[in-house]
């Protein structure tokens, strides 16, 4: 595994873990790494975890990052697999195979932040963001944080206003400042062609005299 941090504007740090010549299945600590729980977490513990971290990453939080699709992705599948009590058991053995991932299910509704208060419906399989994976959290991320996420989104757009009228005022003082010197530069081009003239028209009346 290859840990990268990287800065984003939305927190001053993360850890992104990728996997580079082994899939996170096989690590020992990775899904317990992204989800930031200990091996020891209780099933509550590493639920909470989850519904933390996917608000964070969340793609409606996070419209047009790679770095958030890709650490949503990993919140996804690691909670596939902890949040599931027979999957986690392998995994902790180091027998989980890519086999268990595709023929499993995610964690029954009851278990799931989408699944409000329905219990004994499973959810179709799917490892990582896919599109029913990002949909099915939408209904809890709208129920819990919609007007947080709405408000931060007016946020943003605010703040993207204010840097746009900025670069505007920045680029008219810079217009502005141009237009300026060139006054001057023409006021002074005529001040010294005046001159000249004035100069001649002496020197010809010396000779004249």
């Amino acid at each position: 595994l290859k840990i990268i941090v990287c800065p984003l504007s939305y927190c001053p740090l993360y850890i992104l873990i990728r996997a580079t010549s082994s899939p996170l299945y096989k690590s020992k600590s990775a899904y317990y790494d992204i989800l930031e729980v200990s091996p020891t977490a209780t099933h509550s513990q590493i639920k909470t975890a989850y519904y933390k971290q996917s608000f964070i990453y969340h793609p409606d939080k996070n419209a047009g990052s790679e770095e958030a699709a890709s650490m949503f992705s990993q919140i996804s599948e690691a909670y596939s697999v902890l949040g599931n009590k027979a999957l986690r058991r392998k995994y902790d053995r180091g027998i989980l195979s890519q086999a268990d991932l595709q023929g499993s299910s995610r964690p029954t509704s009851r278990e799931s932040p989408a699944s409000g208060q329905q219990s004994g419906t499973r959810h179709s399989p799917s490892v990582g963001a896919t599109q029913q994976n990002i949909f099915d959290f939408d209904a809890f991320i709208r129920s819990h944080y919609g007007e947080q996420l709405k408000r931060e989104q007016e946020i943003r757009q605010r703040r993207e206003e204010i840097i746009r009228k900025k670069k505007e005022l920045v680029e008219d003082m810079k217009l502005g400042r141009l237009k300026e010197i060139a006054s001057l530069v023409h006021y002074y081009y005529l001040s010294e062609k005046k001159t000249s003239i004035v100069y001649k028209i002496n020197v010809c009346h010396l000779k004249v005299n």
